[in-house]
């Protein structure tokens, strides 16, 4: 029985040291909700169209991202989504090993958006 735990404690003890804190608790996208003053308005991304509000989409935390809200009749709106580093994930990682450092760095996963809920107040064109 003893055995069977150690095994166990060693194999979790071994996933755990190989895969980054941050990929596991939210991985390397997050969710972002777009809404507007008037519905159905057209929500760009970079550029391109990504349908109408309300709409809600995963996004890669590691990119920053320029957002347009359009619809006819009233001025476009823009915003930009920046990203930074959570300092948690990377003092946990750090505390775990060198494994998930690197793993947390190459996927993104310690990165977080600095807005997941945008609200357009769109004003019509005069």
């Amino acid at each position: 029985m003893q055995k069977k735990l150690l095994t166990a404690l060693i194999a979790i003890g071994c996933t755990m040291s190989v895969i980054g804190c941050a990929a596991i608790m939210k991985g390397a996208n997050e969710e972002v909700s777009f809404s507007s003053s008037e519905d159905a308005a057209k929500v760009f991304i970079n550029g391109q169209d990504f349908g109408s509000t309300p709409l809600r989409i995963k996004l890669e935390s590691n990119k920053t991202y320029n957002i347009e809200f359009r619809k006819a009749g009233f001025e476009s709106k823009m915003f930009h989504i920046t990203n930074n580093i959570g300092p948690g994930y990377v003092v946990a990682d750090i505390l775990m090993g060198f494994i998930p450092v690197i793993i947390d760095a190459a996927s993104g996963a310690w990165y977080q958006l600095d807005q997941t809920n945008i609200n357009a107040e769109l004003k019509r064109q005069q």
